[in-house]
């Protein structure tokens, strides 16, 4: 193993999204602090081996940043405390633009965070409201523009497609305004419908319709035509980069490489062994008060299992 990359999954959002079938709940502050210091705890429980180089970290979660920046630096530096991580390393955080602010990303780039992946979605105000977004278009303009000011010099934008509402001209004004931005990456992600979430039951009941096929297909294939023209190389499935500023954490899932996970539903993979924790908030903080393992699954994929999931990754 000659670098590791750590996830840190944070569950807690303002309000969920109608789309959205991630391990991420809405909680109030106490539950929210019970959290930070039983991630706190299973970072440090877990840590000690300075050996290993940490060359990636990525906050994802739910929206990290409702925990606010503060406790968001004691997590980054309890686990600066517990592993090694290198003086380049990619220290990633997701936020909604609704949940920043010029002071709060002024300390998280102080606290050493050093890309910042915003959740748009879209530049249409209407698509965003049926979907559940708490920000506006002009939210995620001044939110960018604010990370800027505060040092963030490696900036994603989340993008989706085939939305509720969304027509293939709005979905052009979405990327042109995203690109307007200047970026330095943009994920784009085209919706897909997750049983049991509020969008898939509304959609099924015919309350929500969303766009033609043949319009997903012209939206898709304008993305991989219209980014590329831009200087957005695609370098993975969603994912567009300027030079240099492709996601190195992301790279580590692709290319079959170790990396750590902490805190509800994060998965781990030592290169030959994968684990998973709880997705459950409540057991997690129970089994971390006890001084018990967080652990809910693992396997040793067998030698034909391990090559085909190379060559499919690769």
């Amino acid at each position: 193993m000659s670098t590791l990359g750590i996830y840190l999954h944070i569950p807690f959002c303002l309000a969920k999204c109608s789309y959205c079938a991630f391990v991420s709940k809405v909680c109030d502050a106490a539950v929210q602090d019970s959290y930070v210091a039983a991630l706190c705890g299973e970072i440090t429980a877990a840590g000690g081996d300075f050996s290993v180089p940490v060359d990636t970290v990525f906050f994802g979660g739910g929206t990290p940043t409702v925990l606010g920046a503060s406790k968001l630096a004691k997590i980054l530096q309890t686990l600066r405390g517990s592993f090694r991580l290198t003086d380049d390393a990619e220290i990633s955080i997701e936020a909604n633009p609704g949940t920043v602010d010029s002071a709060s990303l002024e300390q998280l780039r102080q606290a050493g965070f050093n890309r910042l992946s915003l959740g748009v979605q879209s530049f249409d105000d209407a698509v965003l409201t049926v979907i559940g977004r708490i920000h506006r278009a002009e939210a995620a303009t001044v939110a960018f523009t604010q990370a800027r000011v505060a040092g963030f010099d490696n900036i994603s934008l989340d993008l989706m497609y085939g939305l509720p509402l969304q027509t293939v001209g709005g979905w052009r004004e979405t990327l042109e305004r995203a690109v307007a931005l200047a970026p330095d990456h943009i994920s784009a992600y085209g919706l897909k419908l997750e049983e049991g979430t509020p969008l898939a039951e509304a959609v099924a009941a015919g309350r929500i319709s969303l766009p033609p096929e043949e319009d997903e297909e012209i939206m898709y294939d304008w993305l991989n035509t219209y980014l590329p023209a831009q200087g957005f190389a695609r370098y993975e499935i969603s994912n567009y980069a300027a030079v240099g500023h492709e996601c190195r954490h992301n790279l580590k899932y692709w290319q079959y490489r170790p990396y750590r996970g902490f805190g509800v539903a994060a998965h781990s993979f030592d290169g030959r062994n994968r684990y998973a924790n709880t997705e459950d908030v409540a057991e997690y903080l129970g089994r971390l008060s006890t001084g018990g393992s967080p652990e809910d699954f693992r396997e040793t994929p067998d030698g034909p299992t391990t090559k085909a999931e190379f060559v499919f990754l690769a």
